[in-house]
């Protein structure tokens, strides 16, 4: 038996990546992102070497213990809502997968045959027992930290996010601690909101969220900051990736959901920053009554103004003049507009954005010099951040 413990021992560097594998491939809860991903090995190493440890130092089932890897995984998992049935099933799909490496290493000693059965039988019972007995304790690990997880009302947890990005003298440590996660990597915040009126709006939400999680490939962490919003931010080691076309097709199945979106971040002042511009997107957002997602990106100027929005339009209605009618036509004259000066002054390139005729853009581009009072060469800048203003903030209410 010690025999076999040494051999694999020694070639663990090759096996215990294969058991990994298996876990990744078989249990969907087990493809984390990195930082996770990491733990998991921990964990998966840490059993490796306290079974083997067991088996070729004679230790007593007495003295077998959760190993302090495995149960911060256990931890984790409970923190991110997955659930213990798959754990569990780790833990015996990996007991199934050491047993037959034993076997295999039995077979090469080729030992008499009832010395190849007692060992084999020795092996199976202490591997059983072990994992029984720390399967034992990690039920309990994952049971007190949900109950623990799940007490942090989510009032409470939006108030400690909340401190988090106000304290500006809170070091990264006291955060973290604060709220039990890593804030040395990327950020990624999203606001997640329903119209009033919407028929369970939870379900609408938890829709959001799973749909931010096929996006990025990550498991969010959320906050119900109300019956009808909810905090959702992506943390992992490297810059996240969303697939943010994919993410708007996604959205057109659900007309009920809004999404405002923050630039990813990194560290304590990146978590902050991408917060603050999901908040200022979602204000821009429902200033203009803007369904689906809204990027901070895309509406950074706006978001500037958006405690100022009457001031604003105020603003822009004196650089606009008629332009700011709230008819189709003054719509279109806008739109060519924007198009027109986007294209650096090319009627061609205007008109291909417009799938418009260049004849159609050289009349309205002259209307709308007409309604301004002079060429569109005459304050650009001005002209462009009112029509800018106008697209993401609305227009005067009559």
């Amino acid at each position: 038996m010690r025999e076999v413990a040494l051999r694999i021992k020694t070639d663990l560097e090759r096996l215990a990546p294969t058991m990994i594998s298996m876990f990744v491939e078989v249990i969907p809860e087990f493809r984390h992102d990195d930082e996770v991903r990491r733990l998991m090995v921990a964990s998966t190493d840490s059993n490796l070497a306290a079974i083997l440890d067991m088996l070729t130092l004679d230790i007593g089932l007495d003295d077998i213990t959760v190993p302090p890897a495995a149960a911060e995984y256990a931890r984790r998992f409970a923190q991110h809502g997955l659930s213990l049935e798959a754990l569990l099933r780790a833990y015996r799909l990996g007991e199934n997968m050491f047993v037959q490496w034993t076997m295999t290493q039995l077979a090469e000693l080729n030992p008499p045959t009832d010395v190849a059965l007692a060992a084999a039988a020795r092996i199976a019972f202490l591997v059983n027992s072990y994992i029984d007995q720390v399967i034992e304790g990690l039920i309990d690990i994952y049971a007190s930290e949900r109950r623990r997880w799940d007490a942090r009302t989510d009032a409470a947890r939006a108030a400690q996010v909340r401190a988090v990005l106000d304290a500006d003298d809170l070091d990264v440590s006291s955060a973290e601690q604060m709220l039990s996660t890593s804030l040395r990597g990327w950020h990624q915040f999203a606001m997640l909101w329903t119209p009033p009126g919407t028929r369970e709006p939870g379900a609408v939400l938890r829709a959001g969220t799973a749909l931010l999680a096929a996006a990025t490939g990550k498991t969010p962490m959320t906050v119900e900051a109300d019956d009808h919003s909810r905090w959702v931010w992506i943390s992992s080691v490297s810059r996240p990736a969303l697939d943010t076309e994919e993410l708007v097709r996604a959205l057109r199945a659900q007309p009920n959901l809004c999404l405002a979106l923050g630039d990813p971040a990194s560290g304590l002042e990146g978590f902050r920053r991408t917060f603050r511009d999901a908040q200022r997107a979602r204000t821009v957002a429902l200033a203009t009554g803007r369904r689906g997602l809204t990027g901070y990106r895309e509406v950074a100027l706006s978001a500037l103004f958006t405690d100022r929005v009457p001031e604003v339009q105020a603003w822009a209605s004196r650089v606009l003049g008629g332009l700011m009618a709230e008819d189709d036509t003054a719509a279109r004259l806008r739109e060519t507009v924007r198009a027109f000066l986007d294209a650096r002054g090319s009627y061609t390139d205007a008109a291909a954005r417009l799938h418009v005729h260049k004849n159609t853009v050289h009349y309205r581009v002259r209307k709308a010099e007409e309604l301004l009072g002079h060429p569109l060469t005459e304050r650009r800048l001005d002209i462009e951040v009112a029509l800018l203003a106008c697209a993401q903030l609305g227009l005067p209410r009559s």
